[in-house]
């Protein structure tokens, strides 16, 4: 078994942890020795039966260790794992896949991912480093998810789409084929994507428009 922390304490972290216990009933992958954490409030704590072990400061005191980012919000997650390789050159990152997950020999899938249960991936899909797929998601046949995604629970992601980098997709939302959404955008739980979605906005509505635009 190889050693995992966790990145991440709050509640995504503990259905992290979850998820590793699901991995290991099926095949002993992973010795869960615990999470990271740099809230003041929390360190020395046990949630769920695994200790606040520290902060991110202290992950160069783990050698031959895996790691794992579950914090959802895609930026915020994106300043983590900059900020970790920076204090850690050689980290490794875990790539998390739920026994549930039904997916082809077609599917790419980057470092430090996440597939949570129930979710499918069909055939021809690229999956980028640090995205976070959420409960019970599908995503159609020639669809990429760029670096740092994050689909919340129920997403629908049709075939030939694209994601882009750090983008968020909220609860339930849809997006139908061959259509685009933006760097750095957020589309909102129950939204339907119908047109392309720019770079830096958030997006609400059936059909999505942008409401909001970002620095």
């Amino acid at each position: 078994m190889r050693d995992l922390i966790i990145i991440g304490a709050s509640g995504f972290g503990r259905e992290v942890a979850w998820l590793v216990e699901r991995i290991n009933q099926k095949d002993s992958t992973w010795n869960l020795l615990g999470f990271i954490d740099d809230n003041d409030d929390i360190q020395s704590d046990v949630t769920n039966g695994y200790k606040v072990l520290g902060k991110t400061e202290s992950i160069v005191s783990y050698e031959d260790t895996y790691f794992v980012c579950a914090v959802g919000a895609s930026k915020t997650r994106e300043k983590i794992i900059d900020k970790i390789k920076a204090i850690k050159s050689d980290i490794k990152f875990a790539t998390l896949i739920d026994p549930s997950v039904e997916l082809s020999e077609f599917v790419q899938i980057g470092e430090g991912s996440i597939i949570c249960a129930h979710t499918i991936l069909t055939v021809n899909i690229e999956i980028g480093s640090h995205v976070i797929i959420n409960l019970d998601c599908t995503i159609g046949h020639d669809a990429v998810l760029k670096d740092y995604v994050t689909l919340y629970p129920s997403v629908n992601v049709s075939g030939a789409t694209k994601i882009g980098h750090c983008s968020e997709l909220g609860t339930g939302m849809q997006i139908i084929q061959g259509k685009t959404v933006g760097d750095y955008s957020i589309v909102g739980a129950g939204a339907v994507v119908v047109k392309d979605i720019p770079d830096n906005c958030t997006a609400v509505g059936s059909p999505a428009k942008p409401i909001k635009f970002h620095e």
